[in-house]
């Protein structure tokens, strides 16, 4: 089942209500873990990256399926974090700036749908640290969300967080012990999120309410190495809002990152003005995909390009080629041709009968002689 995942999400817990159950991987890809034996796949992960140099904010959104009613995840961070609620609008404001420029490709002679063929047109789309204490785990602090239960931790042993998250209505499989220990010596901390819908018997089903974490970091880092536990493909969409525009420093065992939009946007309001701070900055839309989620191997570092070189993607329909009140160029081409093509004719005729005439004349002349 198909999921994307980013960085950020890096272990998936399960929980339920009041009570602690065995996780049940229905979704088979290591990324949002459902309750009992309910499915829960993910369609879609978005998430927006502003970084400044000193503080990084992500805002992240999930759109997914299934008949599941609860779900967890757990995610490390580099530094002491602040979750709010995020702003929805922001991911369709940023959609409409990166959107794909549309653009005409002509052709000459007439297609399928084209006149004579067919009065109707065929539009074809085209490429264009905070250090932890001497507890092993410490609660930072715990809010209610909308619907998301958000405990911000430290932990200095991977098994004690382990024990604190399933004594706390979290259950976790014993493989996530050994993946979190490379942050734990790095005195990350984590962000580990429930979420249940208020209302009894809801499903989660389609785009949930997005969550804003922020905290202090001197590098642009994207935490994926938990991903690997992944079971399937994963596929990983992000914007990123900072000076310049900015590149994974490697694939970390995925394909190459495509850059979808590049550019400088300065937007005077509205969340995506609210996130940049109201100053310029350089918007970079990256995809990337990882067919072989065991082989990631790293966390993502994003660094500044040498030239912040625009990029927008185009979208091409194809048209005619016309002139004037749309008449076909090759139209007039074919009967300006054919015009010629008489005028000759006719000139070749008249030569030839000037010269049968002249020919006539001539023997008539040599026999009056």
């Amino acid at each position: 089942m198909k999921r994307r995942i980013p960085a950020l999400l890096l272990a998936l817990l399960v929980t339920q209500l009041g009570a602690l159950v065995n996780p049940a991987y229905a979704c088979g890809c290591g990324a949002m873990v459902p309750d009992g034996q309910s499915r829960l796949g993910v369609d879609r992960e978005t998430s927006v990256v502003r970084w400044d140099g000193h503080s990084e904010q992500i805002v992240m959104r999930f759109t997914v399926r299934g008949d599941a009613q609860r779900a967890a995840w757990i995610m490390p961070v580099p530094g002491r974090a602040t979750v709010e609620l995020g702003d929805g609008d922001m991911f369709g404001a940023l959609r409409d700036l990166t959107r794909p420029e549309r653009k005409a490709r002509y052709y000459f002679w007439p297609r399928d749908r084209d006149w004579p063929f067919s009065a109707d047109r065929d539009d074809l789309v085209g490429d264009a640290p905070l250090r932890p204490g001497d507890a092993a785990v410490g609660v930072v602090g715990r809010e209610q969300l909308g619907d998301f239960d958000v405990a911000r931790l430290t932990a200095t042993d991977p098994n004690a967080l382990k024990a604190w998250l399933e004594t706390n209505g979290f259950t976790l499989p014993d493989r996530l012990a050994a993946e979190v220990q490379p942050y734990v010596d790095q005195r990350w901390e984590y962000v580990a999120v429930r979420l249940a819908p208020h209302h009894q018997g809801t499903v989660l089903r389609g785009e949930l309410d997005p969550l804003k974490i922020r905290f202090d970091s001197d590098r642009l880092v994207y935490p994926m190495r938990l991903s690997r536990m992944a079971k399937t493909p994963q596929s990983l969409g992000l914007y990123v809002l900072a000076d310049h525009r900015m590149e994974p420093a490697s694939t970390i065992g995925g394909s190459a990152p495509k850059v979808t939009f590049a550019g400088s946007v300065h937007p005077k309001d509205g969340p995506i003005a609210e996130l940049a701070g109201g100053k310029p900055v350089f918007l970079t839309a990256i995809d990337q995909e990882f067919p072989e989620p065991g082989r990631i191997d790293a966390d993502h570092e994003l660094r500044a390009t040498a030239e912040d070189t625009p990029y927008r993607r185009a979208v091409y329909h194809n048209e005619l080629l016309t002139v004037g009140p749309g008449i076909p160029v090759w139209l007039l081409t074919v009967t300006a041709a054919l015009v010629a093509l008489a005028g000759a004719c006719f000139a070749l005729v008249r030569r030839r009968s000037r010269s049968r005439r002249r020919l006539r004349l001539r023997l008539r002349e040599d026999g009056a002689a």
